[in-house]
C-alpha cells in the first residue's frame, strides 16, 4: 500500500472488481448521498458517533453491505456480518455472547444481518433484548418492504433507511473508478458505453462484473459486440413479494388514468419479469368492471376476449390479445357508478336485515299464497303503454333508495337519461311518448 490514503481497499488482481473497488470511507458510496452526506440523516449519525439500530432496504447492488461495514469502522464499532440465508438462532446466541463479553470492556458491537427479512418471527425476536439494552447496533439489510417482512417490535426498535437503485451519474462513476483502477479506458465506444451502463439496471455490483468481462475485450466494442459479449442483468421481479403488487398496481393505475403507452409498459415490464399471464387476464377483467363498468359495457367482453385467446393461444402469440385489451381499457370512458351503487346497496341490505319483498312482485303458486295478496296488483311492464309501470320493487315500508348513479361518460350517458324519464313518469310528471 502505498503512503497516500486511497479511496477504495488495496489492489489485488486476484479480487473481484467489486471487492477491489469497494470504498473506505461513506464519502466514496456512489449514488446514497440522500443518506451518507454529512448533513443526511445516517451521515448526522456517524459524525456524533452515535449509532441506532436500523434496516437499510433497497435493490440489489446498491451499497448495503459497504455502508453497514463503513458504518462499523467510522464509529468504532466490530462488525459482525451474518446471513439469515444461511445462519440459525445458535449462530445468533454466539454473537450475543461475544457482543455481551466485548460490552463489560467498552467495546461496541455492530451486527450486519444481510437478508434479514428471511429470519422468521421467532428468530426476529430473538434481537429485541440485545437491541433495547445497546449490547448490539442492529444493522439489517432487506430488498423486501420492511412492513410487510419484519414484524412490528422490531421495526419499532429500528429506523427504516430507503436506498435509491443507482442512476446512470453513480454507475459512470463507478465506470471511471474501474477504468483508473486499470489504469486504461474501457474498450467501449461511447454508445457501448451508454449500453453497459443501461445493462447493469440500478445494479452496482452487476455492472463492475460486466466490466470484468469486457475490459480485455480488442476495441472498439460496440454495442452489439457488447450484448454479444455479456448476458443483461434479468429484471428485478418476484412475483410473491413487493415487486409483483407495485407493478399491478403501477398497470392498472395506469389503465385508470387513461394512459395507453404508460399501461403497454407496465404490461411489458410484468410479462418481461415473467408474471403469469393468466393473473394478468384476471386483474384486467376485474379492472373492466370495477372501472369501466356501465360506462362501456363491451369492456368487460374485450378483457374476457383476452383472457379466452390467451388461453387458446398461449405465449407469445396470446400476450399480443392482453395488449389489445389494456390498450381498450385503458381508452375506454370510466365509471365506478355500478361499483358505488352496489356498495350502498349492500350496506343497505345488512341495515335492513330481512324484510320481505312486497307482495304484488311475489309469485304466488298455491291458493293459500294468492290468499294472502301473493301477485295481488302486479303490473306486466311490456304491456303498459309506455313499457314502465312505475311499481314499487322495495320492501313495504321502506323508502325508495338511489343506489346507482351513473355519470355522464361513454354508455352511462345514456343509461342516465333512461333513468331520468323513468323516474319523473314514477312521479308522475310526464306523459311518455315513445
Amino acid at each position: 500500500m502505498t503512503d497516500e490514503p486511497s479511496l477504495f481497499e488495496v489492489d489485488d488482481a486476484s479480487r473481484p472488481l467489486a471487492d477491489r473497488l469497494r470504498p473506505r470511507s461513506l464519502a466514496d458510496v456512489s449514488g446514497q448521498d440522500h443518506l451518507l452526506a454529512p448533513d443526511a440523516p445516517i451521515g448526522r449519525l456517524v459524525t456524533a458517533k452515535r449509532l441506532v439500530s436500523m434496516v437499510l432496504w433497497g435493490p440489489p447492488g446498491c451499497g448495503k453491505t459497504t455502508i453497514a461495514r463503513l458504518l462499523a469502522e467510522q464509529t468504532d464499532l466490530v462488525f459482525e456480518p451474518l446471513s439469515a440465508t444461511f445462519s440459525g438462532v445458535a449462530d445468533l446466541r454466539k454473537i450475543f455472547r461475544s457482543a455481551q463479553t466485548r460490552r463489560e470492556v467498552g467495546q461496541g458491537t455492530l451486527l450486519f444481518v444481510d437478508e434479514i427479512h428471511r429470519f422468521n418471527r421467532a428468530q426476529q425476536d430473538s434481537f429485541l433484548p440485545y437491541v433495547e439494552d445497546g449490547t448490539i447496533v442492529l444493522v439489517g439489510a432487506t430488498t423486501e418492504n420492511p412492513s410487510f417482512e419484519l414484524n412490528g417490535a422490531l421495526l419499532s426498535r429500528c429506523q427504516v433507511f430507503v436506498l435509491q437503485r443507482l442512476d446512470h451519474h453513480a454507475l459512470g462513476v463507478l465506470v471511471t473508478r474501474a477504468e483508473a483502477l486499470y489504469d486504461q479506458p474501457l474498450p467501449l465506444t461511447d454508445e457501448a458505453r451508454r449500453a453497459l451502463i443501461a445493462m447493469a439496471d440500478g445494479d452496482g455490483r452487476y455492472l463492475l462484473n460486466m466490466i470484468e468481462q469486457v475490459h480485455a475485450l480488442p476495441a472498439p466494442v460496440d454495442p452489439a459486440a457488447l450484448a454479444a459479449a455479456v448476458q443483461k442483468r434479468a429484471p428485478l421481479y418476484d412475483k410473491s413479494q413487493e415487486g409483483h403488487y407495485n407493478l399491478i398496481s403501477a398497470l392498472h393505475k395506469s389503465m385508470r388514468g387513461s394512459d395507453p403507452d404508460a399501461a403497454l409498459y407496465w404490461l411489458a415490464r410484468m410479462l418481461d419479469g415473467g408474471e403469469d399471464p393468466l393473473f394478468i387476464a384476471r386483474r384486467i377483467t376485474r379492472f373492466a368492471v370495477e372501472d369501466i363498468g356501465m360506462a362501456d359495457p363491451n369492456a368487460v367482453q374485450q378483457a374476457l376476449a383476452a383472457w379466452d385467446v390467451y388461453e387458446r393461444l398461449g405465449s407469445p402469440e396470446g400476450e399480443l390479445a392482453l395488449a389489445q385489451a389494456v390498450v381498450y381499457l385503458s381508452t375506454a370512458p370510466k365509471s365506478i357508478g355500478v361499483h358505488r351503487g352496489f356498495d350502498r346497496a349492500l350496506a343497505e341490505a345488512r341495515r335492513t336485515g330481512s324484510l320481505m319483498p312486497p307482495a304484488h312482485i311475489l309469485n304466488a303458486p298455491t291458493g293459500l299464497m294468492k290468499d294472502l295478496g301473493y301477485g295481488a296488483g302486479y303490473q306486466y311492464d311490456p304491456d303498459t303503454d309506455t313499457g314502465f309501470s312505475g311499481a314499487n320493487y322495495f320492501p313495504d315500508g321502506m323508502p325508495r333508495r338511489t343506489f346507482y348513479e351513473p355519470t355522464a361518460d361513454g354508455y352511462e350517458r345514456t343509461v342516465a337519461e333512461r333513468l331520468r324519464r323513468w323516474s319523473e313518469l314514477r312521479d308522475g310528471g310526464i306523459r311518455d311518448t315513445d
